[in-house]
């Protein structure tokens, strides 16, 4: 069968860098870190008191104090950054068929908060089981999915995709693929992630996963640099809106960009540690171009998953060459979790937008932070260090992995009718 056309008519943000889609990319552009002390607890005795939090967020410009409470933050994040992106695709609900429209919403944790909350109160307790009535269905992964779709009377395919920090990133290839096959005319996609909370601090400190630089947070997040020490937590969410060409053209919707094609695999290598050849990622990369019709040379920009991690920022340079041969050192490398942090499985979703933005604006933000060369990466590659670069960008691959050795990969084009 003919596989149909799927085009970005809707973009939303909520990052560390900025609460919707216009700050967001002009901080990245400017090269500006997210980070800053943990203000959502008391930090003092975690090995790293530091992260990327959203600011001057007030879930209360949103939703009313009653409503709120029925949510946990990821699912607030969540919807915000949906609403965004609805509103910005500009369709009249009146004349869409809501049948033909679903939500794929990721998240690689989901209501981390709720939990710890309802079981630290249950443990403080007398053992009588005193549970909210809202802890299940606000603590589970696919719920923020479900208030959209509620919201907005979506009927089309609606659920939830996880699979750690990929998790977003598979949002999107999944809602891309029912467009093309002709199951719905329309998707709003994406993810969020609230995990800057006592557990899911202490847990990733636990694993030694986390950047402990906390006498020099904004610079902490130092993807490909010798001297990186791990991710910086991020928290916050991006949705999109993904369209069927010929439903956008007859409804006269403005077009960010083209997907052009996607790719996933799986490492089958090891719990966390990615694998040591970049396996998976190569898979992956190799899979998206094939999916596109595109040759290594049609591609003049990544966006890495780049998480200043030891292991995976030596990993993914090394799979790039493979895929991109010579031809690797033509294209602008970048790291956006320099700025945002890392926001596990909603990355792909914002890291998709700062990609699709470099197609449509020629401009390729910064991997800032970058200090010192490491001897065992390529440093002849083009990370895009310290200063955005202005240059013709007809492509961009995104990669996203996950613990667990979840790869996913994205490209998007320009639209050129």
């Amino acid at each position: 069968m003919e596989l149909k056309r799927v085009v970005i008519t809707g973009l939303g943000a909520l990052t560390p860098i900025g609460n919707n889609v216009e700050d967001y990319w002009s901080n990245l552009v400017k090269g500006v870190s997210g980070a800053g002390p943990i203000t959502h607890f008391d930090a003092s005795k975690f090995k790293t008191r530091f992260a990327c939090e959203l600011k001057g967020f007030n879930s209360e410009l949103y939703f009313d104090c009653k409503e709120v409470r029925k949510y946990d933050p990821y699912a607030v994040f969540g919807i915000v950054a949906a609403d965004e992106a609805i509103k910005d695709a500009g369709f009249d609900m009146a004349k869409v068929n809501r049948d033909r429209i679903g939500v794929i919403w990721a998240s690689g944790i989901g209501g981390l908060d709720t939990f710890q909350t309802e079981v630290t109160g249950f443990a403080k307790g007398d053992g009588t089981p005193r549970f909210n009535p809202f802890f299940i269905p606000k603590m589970i992964a696919d719920i923020a999915a479900g208030h959209i779709s509620i919201k907005y009377g979506f009927r089309g395919p609606n659920f939830a995709t996880v699979s750690a920090c990929a998790s977003s990133a598979n949002a999107l290839v999944d809602a891309f693929n029912y467009i093309r096959l002709g199951k719905a005319d329309m998707f709003i996609t994406g993810g969020s992630e609230a995990a800057i909370t006592p557990v899911g601090v202490g847990g990733f400190n636990g694993m030694h996963a986390m950047s402990t630089r906390n006498d020099d947070y904004a610079t902490a997040s130092r993807p490909f640099d010798k001297d990186r020490d791990g991710f910086v937590m991020g928290e916050g969410g991006a949705g999109l809106v993904l369209e069927e060409l010929n439903h956008a053209l007859s409804r006269g919707a403005k077009i960010y960009a083209e997907v052009a094609g996607a790719g996933l695999s799986g490492d089958a290598f090891h719990m966390t540690q990615p694998h040591p050849d970049g396996l998976g990622a190569i898979i992956s990369m190799r899979c998206a171009l094939e999916d596109a019709e595109m040759q290594p040379e049609d591609i003049d920009h990544v966006n890495t998953h780049g998480t200043a991690t030891p292991l995976g920022d030596i990993i993914e340079p090394k799979a790039i060459l493979e895929v991109f041969k010579e031809y690797a050192y033509k294209i602008n490398i970048n790291s956006t979790k320099s700025m945002t942090g890392h926001l596990l499985g909603a990355a792909g979703s914002i890291e998709a937008i700062a990609s699709i933005l470099a197609v449509k604006n020629n401009i390729v933000p910064p991997t800032i932070n970058h200090f010192t060369d490491d001897p065992e990466i390529d440093n002849n590659l083009n990370f895009t260090f310290n200063k955005a670069q202005e240059r013709i960008v007809r492509s961009a691959l995104s990669n996203t992995f996950g613990f667990g050795g979840h790869n996913a990969t994205i490209i998007f084009k320009k639209y050129n009718g």
